[in-house]
């Protein structure tokens, strides 16, 4: 993937990219009882990341490829927030103003049941972070907690959620996330995956969508020899 560029400070998405376990109200809640059970034995108090390498991303119209050892991979469809200036122990009320702009993102991974320190081999998979197709303004943007949002494969509806959905807005998000790292400018923060995203085989086509802020597309390819 090429360096993802825009028109405003920072003009490209250069640093980290953070995923977001279980902010999904629905996710949360799926895990029942098991969330007082080991490894968990609590629900979550801070916000739950992981990390989307390098090696990982992938832009509009890439392909993505699937494992051999995989029958299909779980299409994550997120809100990605650009971190445009450096927040550290940020405001919930002032959160929103380090954001650059927002994209959207399709994270694949292989299908895992566990949240708990969550596998690098089902997570990490070359490519399997697309983003795009541009980033947005943030001024643009009126509320990024009431963005409709929809995954097809193949054209065929398949999720349809909103970023509503969140157990943190994106400002809570920020600033719980910013109380205890720094977040630099060129950073990507995910909002979260909704609960139920869908499964995709190579040689089928997955596209996002986020209301306002773009349309991504990847198709599924079997893995090279």
């Amino acid at each position: 993937m090429k360096t993802l560029a825009f028109d405003f400070s920072p003009y490209r998405l250069s640093g980290t990219v953070y995923g977001t376990l279980l902010n999904s109200s629905e996710s949360l809640a799926a895990l029942g009882d098991a969330v007082h059970q080991p490894p968990y034995k609590a629900a979550p108090k801070a916000p739950v990341l992981y990390v989307k390498p390098r090696n990982t991303l992938a832009g509009d119209g890439d392909a993505v490829e699937v494992p051999d050892a995989a029958a299909a991979l779980q299409a994550g469809a997120s809100l990605g927030l650009v971190i445009g200036r450096t927040a550290c122990r940020v405001a919930e009320s002032e959160a929103l103003s380090c954001l650059a702009g927002y994209v959207v993102v399709a994270d694949f991974s292989i299908p895992h049941e566990s949240f708990y320190r969550p596998a690098v081999r089902f997570k990490a998979l070359d490519g399997s972070c697309s983003i795009g197709p541009a980033v947005v303004p943030a001024a643009s943007i009126a509320d990024p907690d009431a963005l409709p949002l929809r995954v097809l494969i193949d054209g065929v509806l398949a999720q349809s959620a909103s970023t509503g959905g969140m157990r943190r807005a994106a400002a809570r998000l920020l600033a719980d996330v910013t109380e205890f790292m720094t977040l630099h400018p060129g950073d990507l923060l995910m909002l979260g995956v909704p609960h139920g995203a869908p499964l995709a085989k190579a040689g089928q086509t997955v596209t996002v969508e986020i209301d306002g802020v773009g349309r991504l597309e990847n198709v599924l390819t079997k893995e090279k020899a």
